[in-house]
């Protein structure tokens, strides 16, 4: 038994460099059009590594010719197949502006974002690939509003969108479980402006009021006043939007502690004291 599998070892290494040498032979050979038949055909059995070493051999070689313009959208491909998404996205591009006349430039203009798309990071990380994706795929809308890509492109605005509103609800959280309420009441307003059509208005306004209330609780004097009126109008805006509920009666509590705070507390007093000195 230890003889079969000793053999079979043998056999092995000894077939290895044949196969290496094979590939060798074709990349050293100097022929081109011998090198592009193997890049095809490494290509066609999804050996990308092999493909993409010999395609970047003859990428000059073929300048000019009828067979550039397949051999240069396969190579970028083979990056994109690599996951090489930042370079397959340059190259796609590449492609787009060098063959402009190319049955397949769509292609590549949208494979051109969308491999961009797949160097997005996930949302606790900076999403300027994400916000880049977005803009690619709405100029692409633009440029081939029948494309076949349209509804695919739609989906993945609102997805990289989604991405983004969740990275800024999560700041807003951290914010206010910091106690940093002024930054809490910022970040979740600027929500609001961003994404208007959110799905999480009704969370998003909780989270202001509250927010927006401890604010005023913990300011210095002279700035609770002005704190509680805004207070008062976020907690407003809320109810008029959302008059029944759990949340609208936490919201309405808020309301009456600003009441009272604001008739018993004497700010304008102490405002007016304050501008005569």
């Amino acid at each position: 038994m230890n003889k079969i599998v000793f053999l079979f070892a043998f056999l092995c290494v000894l077939t290895l460099p044949a196969c290496k040498s094979g590939f060798e032979k074709i990349r050293n050979s100097g022929d081109p059009q011998l090198i592009l038949q193997a890049a095809d055909k490494y290509y066609q059995d999804k050996e990308y590594f092999k493909a993409q070493s010999l395609y970047e051999i003859i990428l000059t070689s073929f300048r000019g010719q009828k067979e550039a313009e397949n051999i240069y959208f396969n190579y970028a491909n083979t990056h994109y197949f690599l996951r090489e998404f930042d370079l397959a996205s340059y190259l796609f591009k590449n492609f787009s502006n060098t063959f402009i006349n190319s049955d397949r430039r769509e292609e590549a203009e949208y494979l051109s974002v969308y491999s961009l798309y797949r160097t997005a990071p996930g949302y606790r990380l900076d999403q300027t690939a994400t916000q880049k994706a977005i803009d690619g795929f709405q100029l692409f809308i633009n440029s081939y509003p029948q494309s076949k890509y349209v509804s695919e492109c739609n989906r993945l605005i609102d997805e990289c969108r989604a991405k983004m509103e969740l990275k800024s609800f999560e700041a807003g959280k951290l914010y206010y479980d910091m106690a940093n309420y002024q930054a809490a009441v910022k970040t979740f307003q600027n929500l609001l402006v961003d994404f208007p059509e959110t799905k999480n208005d009704k969370e998003i306004r909780l989270m202001i009021c509250r927010a927006s209330f401890l604010l005023a609780e913990n300011s210095i004097y002279e700035k609770q006043k002005d704190r509680y009126v805004d207070a008062q109008e976020v907690c407003n805006q809320y109810l008029k939007k959302y008059p029944t509920g759990k949340q609208s009666s936490e919201v309405k509590s808020f309301q009456q502690k600003i009441t009272r705070k604001l008739k018993t507390e004497p700010y304008d007093r102490y405002q007016n004291t304050s501008s005569r000195n």
